[in-house]
């Protein structure tokens, strides 16, 4: 079942009853305010507001959630498309407004070619794990034109742990995540947080040029990357 969509769905029908739960393979279960999905232009952070400025021609949402990024871009008359896996965010994203949806796992989307991809709220983690990484940033080469930009942001996560928790065997950014709402939980889920020096060294080696954009307190940090070969 799609735990998530479910509960994005009530909320944008005003009919939300209970809290979204976040289960983690790191620590106790978390509080998710469902009303940071559906934030506006005058809502989003420093960093959402400096990638959304340095998005460029024809642009590919990915993980578009219920498109308030897509919403932003759309608005400023850039041709954006919001490609999202969860049916139920597709509905909602057409509701709102956005005019270019596709319901879809980017890794089955080559229609398109496009000059600018973004992915907000770490929607890198969708890789999962550091291979997934590799391969992710491979298979980006085909969704780009020449001369094309990712955007997008992640964090440094080590804060989260003592220096004996750490597990050899597994970058520590490698987290398990698992939706709960109205006592119906989802399947559990991998998802990636990367450090930017990790990050970097990898990319460097597929042949993709990472400037990094802002940082902030916390360790979040935004970064664009474009193909050096």
């Amino acid at each position: 079942m799609d735990v998530f969509g479910k509960v994005l769905k009530d909320h944008f029908l005003g009919r939300q009853k209970g809290k979204l739960w976040l289960h983690n393979s790191y620590g106790s279960p978390e509080d998710m305010p469902v009303d940071i999905f559906y934030r506006n232009k005058f809502e989003i952070s420093e960093l959402e507001s400096l990638a959304i400025e340095l998005c460029k021609g024809k642009t590919l949402d990915i993980g578009a959630g219920v498109g308030s990024h897509a919403l932003i871009l759309q608005n400023k008359g850039i041709d954006v498309t919001a490609i999202e896996i969860s049916e139920s965010a597709c509905d909602i994203m057409r509701r709102r407004g956005v005019k270019k949806v596709i319901n879809s796992d980017v890794f089955q989307y080559e229609l398109e070619q496009f000059d600018t991809i973004i992915m907000m709220m770490n929607g890198i983690g969708l890789c999962g794990d550091m291979e997934g990484l590799k391969r992710f940033l491979e298979y980006l080469k085909k969704l780009l034109v020449s001369g094309g930009q990712i955007i997008f942001d992640s964090s440094d996560i080590a804060y989260l742990y003592k220096d004996d928790d750490f597990i050899s065997s597994n970058y520590y950014g490698e987290i398990s995540y698992q939706y709960e709402y109205q006592s119906i939980k989802g399947n559990w889920f991998k998802w990636l947080y990367v450090d930017f020096k990790s990050l970097e060294q990898i990319a460097n080696k597929i042949g993709w040029e990472c400037e990094l954009l802002f940082e902030d307190e916390m360790d979040q940090y935004l970064v664009r990357m474009q193909r050096s070969k």
